[in-house]
């Protein structure tokens, strides 16, 4: 049985299975819970072990999956003190506060973080745990904590140049890369100005941007993305090469998707998947069929993805995936749609040719109604 210790002042509530406790007052003058553990695993046996288990429920002051990046206030904390113990934090995430003592009772996890009055609880008979937890803490963890997830969220969210999303209008050029969206578009049956839409919102067509959560590129492609899809890792800024990713990416999504029958509305909810994740986006269809709604159609689907950020819906049963900035997606999928309304009447002297590995002729039409 591992050592449970929390801080609540900090928001974050490690708890213990030990029925003993005894009450300690910290340098800051906070009271402070003492819990014992069992008498075999302390501080030097959890560094020993190298890992935090951390277990919690879904939400923005607690933990949530952002573009494949870990965040939450009490996440950034729990991370900030296993740093501080040089282990690593792993996060269970539960769906509710009866599975969480459960896996506190039988012993699967280190920690428990959910929002709750402060306090830090540690073992009176550990005393390296004790000391290591109340000389690390300092009140101003919870404020820098948020603050480091606003800049993460904003300013630091994606370093990138920014290009005009329009290179030649006169010429009929949207960007550099024009002959790769004509190329790799046709494959997912996209109109190839809507992929240079997409792709100027995830970079403003730079090929050397990155965001914070790692993904790279100009279609902004995570490195475990490229893992699936067979793209080298050293590849990802190479224009060509992201883009035949995210159109194989983007077919996946289609293929996931094919319940859809409609080809614009489909479109709607790959590029949400792909900015969200497909599973939130499932979990917000599946609020509106609940509801009577069509989840099948974005314009009501789009609703319940924004809802998702509401503790009403996130902690809902239906709701497998918790917690989502539904904002910025249902933002994402507007912004395209508005961009490639414009690029529309584009007519580039790239179209028709296609300068990378040659393909047989396609006697199909060009272009589809997207």
């Amino acid at each position: 049985m591992k050592l449970y210790a929390v801080m609540a002042t900090t928001w974050v509530l490690l708890l213990s299975c030990s029925q003993r406790q005894e009450r300690v007052v910290t340098p800051y003058g906070s009271v402070l819970d003492s819990v014992t553990i069992t008498e075999d695993f302390d501080l030097q046996a959890i560094q020993t072990s190298g890992e935090l288990i951390m277990a919690t429920l879904s939400g923005p002051e607690t933990y949530y999956d952002y573009h494949g990046k870990s965040l939450g206030t009490q996440y950034l904390i729990c991370q900030r003190f296993a740093d501080s113990l040089g282990v690593r934090l792993r996060v269970e995430v539960c769906r509710d506060s009866a599975e969480l003592v459960s896996k506190q009772q039988e012993g699967e996890i280190d920690l428990i973080a959910f929002q709750t009055p402060g306090h830090i609880e540690a073992g009176h008979d550990k005393p390296e745990l004790a000391e290591e937890l109340k000389t690390w803490y300092r009140p101003a963890l919870i404020d820098e904590a948020r603050r480091t997830e606003t800049e993460l969220l904003t300013v630091k969210k994606v370093h990138r140049r920014v290009f005009s999303p329009m290179l030649d209008r006169k010429g009929g050029i949207i960007s550099h890369y024009d002959h790769l969206f004509m190329t790799y578009s046709r494959d997912i049956r996209w109109d190839w100005r809507l992929m240079a839409a997409q792709c100027y919102q995830e970079s403003t067509f730079d090929p050397k941007a990155v965001s914070f959560a790692g993904a790279k590129g100009l279609m902004q492609i995570m490195p475990g993305t490229a893992d699936h899809l067979g793209l080298s890792r050293d590849k990802l800024y190479d224009p060509e090469s992201n883009i035949r990713a995210a159109a194989k990416y983007i077919a996946e999504l289609q293929q996931a998707f094919s319940d859809i029958r409609d080809h614009y509305e489909r479109t709607n909810f790959v590029l949400a998947s792909y900015n969200g994740g497909s599973h939130h986006i499932r979990d917000a269809m599946a609020l509106a069929k609940r509801d009577g709604r069509n989840p099948h159609r974005w314009s009501d689907v789009s609703a319940y993805v924004l809802k998702l950020a509401q503790p009403q819906y996130y902690n809902d049963p239906i709701v497998k995936n918790g917690y989502m900035r539904g904002s910025e997606t249902v933002d994402y999928v507007a912004r395209i749609r508005q961009r490639h309304a414009g690029y529309q009447g584009v007519k580039s002297p790239y179209q028709g040719v296609h300068t990378s590995q040659p393909r047989k002729a396609d006697k199909r039409k060009n272009k589809y109604d997207l």
